[in-house]
């Protein structure tokens, strides 16, 4: 008994916790054909700089940091990376399908690294930076957009686009 004294514990109960995302459903996951180079650009999006694999991080890296004090905080920021994770899978799946190779190197950007992440100390700074990632996903989004004939592949990143406008407002709103 006299070993749990010195325990530490966080008493923020993630259980429940869902995705937070648009309630509207994603279109089927299929392209029109096979296509590298809509592959590679998807890959920036999965793995590049500013990318789905980069906003789970930093999300879970600041629902990890915030847990202990704010749990409705972090369990919203928890929300909003399981999303992310959602992005994610359809974006792989839609790699597979162009022809491309699912990995986590994106070209021009090469290898994912740590230091594509923000991680602020204080909250609102770390708040602030998710916003930041957001509105710079959705920029990026467009642009592949404008650069893919394929209306399948356009169909979910306007989809995706529709969950990261939902994540700006609800990052606004704390």
């Amino acid at each position: 008994m006299e070993k749990n004294r010195n325990l530490l514990v966080n008493n923020c109960n993630m259980q429940g916790v869902r995705p937070i995302m648009a309630d509207l459903p994603y279109p089927p996951i299929q392209v029109r054909g096979r296509n590298p180079r809509y592959a590679e650009l998807l890959t920036v999006d999965y793995c590049g700089s500013v990318s789905e694999l980069s906003a789970i991080l930093q999300y879970i890296n600041n629902e990890n940091r915030m847990s202990d004090e704010l749990c409705p905080l972090a369990r919203t920021i928890l929300g909003i990376a399981m999303a992310e994770m959602m992005h994610l899978q359809k974006l792989g799946e839609l790699i597979h399908l162009l022809g491309g190779n699912v990995c986590f190197e994106a070209k021009p950007d090469g290898l994912w690294s740590p230091s594509c992440l923000v991680l602020p100390d204080r909250i609102p700074q770390m708040l602030q930076a998710d916003l930041e990632a957001e509105k710079a996903a959705i920029q990026q989004y467009k642009m592949h957009i404008d650069a893919i004939r394929d209306d399948c592949v356009n169909d979910v990143l306007r989809r995706i686009i529709l969950d990261e406008e939902y994540h700006i407002m609800i990052l606004q709103a704390l």
